[in-house]
């Protein structure tokens, strides 16, 4: 049996699930057989073409570059017996898991000529069990995946993907298919099919909960062993009788009140705690190792009080950028692994201790990067831009799965599942749409009561933990005036906001921090004839002049944190610091200054 990194904190990033690792899989990216075809089975349709999985089809990077109105498109591989072999077939375990990061936005499955399931929901991982598939196959095998992606469906969660033909104003080319990695591993028939962290730093202890592959029949035993850099903190083994097992590991060393916060993840200091999870049977009176993962974990706190941040019960302010998650190249998928440990990388060379990932949910290996690296998130997702009854579940049933996906992340420390009232445009006037913003909001505290959440970002705030607030003012004279002192900024609160829309639709204040989370966008460097921005930059010396009084402005307001749009150029949008390249516009010990104000 082989065992996952010693040290999962430090693995290398590629893995695509980085707190449930194991140390063999098969990586599926790569060249596929590639069609756009409207078909019913995979017999039916001509493949005439070739794609790089796992980039979509409208960008450049996959080989097929087409951004009309795709619709429905198909994929083929062949799976060897090398990709079985990688995966760890009879070696890691006898059953084998297909796993796909994301596909949007409807998906369904064959393998050698068998439908093994199906998926919708574009930006949340699935799987399916292919043992018995591969097991009564004599050679090679055949995966082919349908995508089919509604360019027109209001309806479907879609974020920035745009409506019409061309990308206009602040939407983007649309992302069709297979846009993260696509893997297959082997496991035991038992083993650890979920896991979800929940540290508890006054209580000088983590809970883990472990959902099993199944309902154990046999004994089972479930172990953890959490670690920090060699030395064993804790260790704690139960019985599964049902197949969620919840386990409470107690830190001793937590204990000292004078040298708890030595464990304490932040930004300044992003300490990581690796864990490793083992399942074990008892089958005809033998015990026998059934599964090893690897997985990692962060202490920290967060809350709101008293109109503050809390980061490990101390005020944190926040210094974010918003961030779109899209490359020239490549679109919404990443370029490579390492593209995203750079990118956060970068972020954080550019003076900012947060990122909020704009109407996307990101690849989890850019999550790690963020534990890793110390940067703090905004956990949001791709909202619809209609309401109706499809909408409210289409949304409800993603946000879930990407809540449950991310929720052991240290690094996110708010969950954001609207945005400028996308989906729910009349809220102010429609009590259904006001009651599905809260209902959204308290199904997040149910799922995670440990974070804030925000209702909606920008404006219309029904139930949210921080009032933010999205100010596009062209000047810091503006800003000030707004926010330059705690009368100013209640005024505002009980009013119109700056975008023409009310702030609260809620009278019940709670004395919540308040944060500017969308200013700036400040364009320079236009390319085009139809390049945009909120305000516009004449040279580099106007574009660091705007930059400065805007930023001087907001850190020196009653707010308790900031996000500045944007990090790069995206498409036709030419506000960001950084061109679409990751150039900065201005030096980064420039940049990194103005942002810092030192």
């Amino acid at each position: 049996m082989t065992t996952p990194a010693s040290r999962p904190s430090h693995q290398d990033g590629s893995y695509p699930r980085p707190q449930l690792q194991r140390s063999r899989w098969a990586d599926l990216c790569g060249s596929w057989d590639f069609a756009v075809a409207r078909a019913d089975t995979p017999a039916e349709v001509e493949f005439d073409r070739q794609i790089t999985v796992p980039f979509p089809p409208e960008s450049p990077a996959s080989g097929v570059g087409e951004t009309g109105y795709l619709g429905e498109v198909w994929y083929r591989r062949r799976l060897s017996p090398e990709d079985l072999t990688a995966a760890g077939l009879d070696d890691q375990g006898d059953r084998l898991v297909l796993r796909f990061g994301a596909v949007d936005y409807r998906a369904r499955v064959w393998l050698g000529g068998t439908y093994v399931g199906e998926h919708t929901g574009g930006q949340t991982p699935f799987g399916f069990d292919v043992t018995s598939v591969v097991r009564a196959a004599d050679g090679p095998l055949e995966l082919v995946v349908q995508a089919v992606d509604d360019p027109h469906d209001a309806a479907q969660p879609r974020g920035k993907q745009d409506w019409q033909r061309e990308p206009h104003v602040i939407w983007y080319h649309r992302t069709t298919g297979i846009w993260q990695p696509v893997w297959l591993e082997a496991v035991p028939a038992q083993h650890v099919a979920g896991l979800a962290w929940l540290p508890d730093v006054p209580g000088a202890s983590v809970a883990a909960t472990v959902r099993l592959a199944q309902r154990p029949e046999a004994d089972t035993w479930v172990t953890v062993q959490v670690s920090h850099e060699g030395e064993l903190l804790a260790e704690q083994r139960v019985r599964a009788l049902d197949q969620d097992v919840e386990l409470r590991v107690h830190l001793a060393r937590q204990a000292n009140g004078q040298a708890y916060e030595d464990l304490l993840w932040s930004p300044e200091r992003p300490t990581l705690l690796d864990a490793t999870l083992t399942v074990e049977t008892d089958d005809d009176g033998g015990t026998g190792r059934s599964d090893v993962v690897g997985s990692y974990l962060g202490l920290r706190s967060v809350a709101v009080a008293h109109g503050t941040f809390l980061l490990n019960d101390r005020p944190y302010y926040l210094r974010s950028v918003l961030e779109q998650g899209y490359w020239p190249q490549t679109h919404l998928a990443s370029p490579s692994a390492d593209a995203l440990r750079e990118e956060v990388e970068l972020i954080r060379a550019l003076g900012f201790n947060s990122v909020r990932v704009h109407q996307k949910a990101e690849d989890p290996r850019f999550l790690y990067w963020a534990d890793r690296l110390g940067l703090t998130m905004w956990g949001e997702t791709a909202n619809a831009y209609a309401f109706s009854p499809r909408s409210v579940q289409a949304l409800t049933t993603e946000w879930v799965e990407l809540v449950r996906r991310d929720v052991s992340h240290p690094c996110i420390v708010t969950w954001v599942p609207l945005n400028e009232s996308w989906g729910v445009q009349h809220g102010a006037h429609d009590p259904a749409q006001r009651h599905y913003a809260i209902g959204l909001a308290n199904l997040t505290r149910a799922l995670d009561p440990t974070r804030p959440v925000v209702s909606n970002d920008g404006w219309e705030h029904t139930d949210s933990d921080i009032l933010s607030i999205h100010d596009y003012s062209p000047t810091g004279t503006e800003i000030r005036a707004r926010y330059g002192t705690p009368e100013a900024v209640r005024e505002l609160l009980a009013g119109i906001g700056p975008a023409g829309r009310r702030l609260q639709l809620r009278e019940d204040v709670r004395d919540q921090p308040v944060m500017l989370t969308e200013f700036g966008g400040v364009s320079f460097a236009a390319r085009h004839e139809g390049d945009w921005g909120y305000s516009t930059a004449a040279d580099a010396g106007d574009f660091e002049a705007r930059l400065r009084d805007l930023l001087d402005a907001v850190r020196d307001s009653a707010l308790a944190g900031f996000c500045y749009t944007q990090l790069t150029d995206t498409g036709q949008e030419t506000n960001g610091l950084l061109d679409e390249n990751r150039r900065p516009k201005l030096p980064v010990e420039t940049l990194r200054s103005i942002i810092t104000g030192k």
